[in-house]
């Protein structure tokens, strides 16, 4: 049996599926800084902008399925590294788009090729590490995601003059071609020794139960809830609606609104770093995992209710609170992959993401829906975001009773 990675070649590893999601989450989160300059140029609506922003999530959301059965089946290597190909041409098209319809297609070529980042690491990481060090890497990935967060706000606002939203685009292109390349031969050898190590293991093993398995299991539908629900509506609200939201509700200017973006996903990621290192330690103490997931989601759902009750100038500090509170979502989703036998960790934690890809796409698309509906109705612009973001309060307070009042136990799939 092939011990845990160690060393270098952990390091290599983690490197390369980090850049990746790196890049991955910029993209998913670039249209919340360059969101006015698309509306100046192409004439976009709330609708439309949401709509264009939501391009990522649903594609994303469609590929989860045949994703976990490529990265099942072919690996995480070279699924990652043809799929990366795929977004880095999706960059191309969206930087030299004129219409809306250009830039739909081009960011949900995106969505498509930046797919499998998170998951692909995940379903690695399931093979090659050892299972009390899932947590903390799954938290290290999430570092790595809001690091670029962080570079698609501050960063993209010097870019903005000097290059235009384009030249971002070209730029972020020509990144995702040496990621693959990068994960396609870095990993290589890797893999290799894994493959050969565990080639008895895949030669004797019949069906496995596949997705009937894993959407069979009341664990999985509790905890998938709160993907589809509160992961989702928090990655909707990250990746484009906290930068209207300062703007509109708060009335902060863009070099404001890039700055409050900047500390928010900077915390964000301080917050991730935290939660790896004190989970573990809590857990050893007799804390159950899942009342840390409770406490964070019912943590994020208050913070949103306080964003509900002020405006004053400081009131974009309330954004830190969620930020404090939103890394329990990476125990949500490491706890889904574990919960199931190694050969399935590809596919669980794809059923998982569709989930909470699916309740992105509605969020982003439904809030710009929604708050364009209530500003027809007679509503302020900043009281038509505020009846929206309660609407959607609404379903995250229902997750979080289902999560609580459900059983703990993981259906005896480990």
């Amino acid at each position: 049996m092939l011990l845990p990675l160690r060393g270098a070649a952990a390091a290599r590893v983690f490197s390369c599926f980090a850049a990746g999601y790196l890049l991955s989450y910029a993209l998913r989160a670039v249209n919340a800084v360059i969101a006015p300059a698309l509306v100046a140029e192409i004439g976009l609506s709330n609708a439309d902008l949401g709509l264009l922003s939501s391009a990522f999530f649903i594609s994303v959301g469609c590929m989860q399925l045949p994703l976990g059965i490529w990265l099942d089946k072919y690996g995480s290597r070279r699924t990652e590294a043809a799929l990366l190909v795929c977004a880095a041409g999706g960059a191309a098209l969206f930087a030299t788009s004129t219409t809306l319809a250009g830039l739909w297609i081009g960011r949900a070529l995106i969505g498509v090729g930046v797919s499998p980042c998170l998951i692909s690491a995940f379903k690695a990481f399931r093979q090659w590490f050892s299972i009390e060090q899932q947590s903390q890497l799954a938290s290290w990935m999430l570092v790595a995601g809001t690091a670029g967060a962080l570079s698609a706000t501050v960063p993209v606002t010097w870019a903005l003059p000097l290059i235009g939203w384009r030249g971002i685009f070209w730029v972020v292109g020509a990144l995702l071609l040496v990621v693959a390349a990068g994960v396609h031969w870095w990993l290589r050898d890797v893999e290799r020794e894994y493959e050969a190590g565990h080639a008895h293991a895949h030669a004797m093993r019949g069906d496995d139960g596949g997705y009937r398995r894993i959407f069979g299991s009341a664990y999985f539908r509790r905890m998938g809830m709160l993907g589809l629900v509160n992961h989702g509506i928090f990655f909707a609200l990250q990746t484009l609606w906290a930068g209207p939201w300062m703007s509109t509700v708060l009335g902060k200017s863009q070099d404001q609104t890039s700055q409050i973006l900047f500390v928010f996903n900077l915390v964000l990621m301080l917050s991730y770093l935290a939660l790896g290192w004190a989970a573990p330690r809590l857990v050893a103490r007799g804390w159950d995992a899942h009342r840390i997931i409770g406490i964070g989601v019912g943590g994020m759902a208050l913070a949103q209710l306080a964003m509900l009750a002020s405006s004053a100038g400081a009131a974009w500090t309330l954004w830190l609170l969620l930020a404090l509170c939103v890394p329990v979502t990476t125990l949500v989703q490491s706890h889904v992959g574990m919960a199931f036998p190694a050969a399935l960790a590809g596919r669980a934690n794809s059923a998982y993401n569709l989930l909470l890809f699916v309740g992105a796409f509605i969020t982003q698309w439904g809030f710009g829906v929604l708050a364009d509906l209530f500003k027809a109705h007679g509503l302020g612009p900043a009281d038509a975001f505020r009846a929206t973001l309660a609407i959607l309060l609404v379903p995250q307070a229902g997750a979080l009773v289902y999560f609580l009042l459900r059983p703990h136990r993981p259906d005896g799939l480990h």
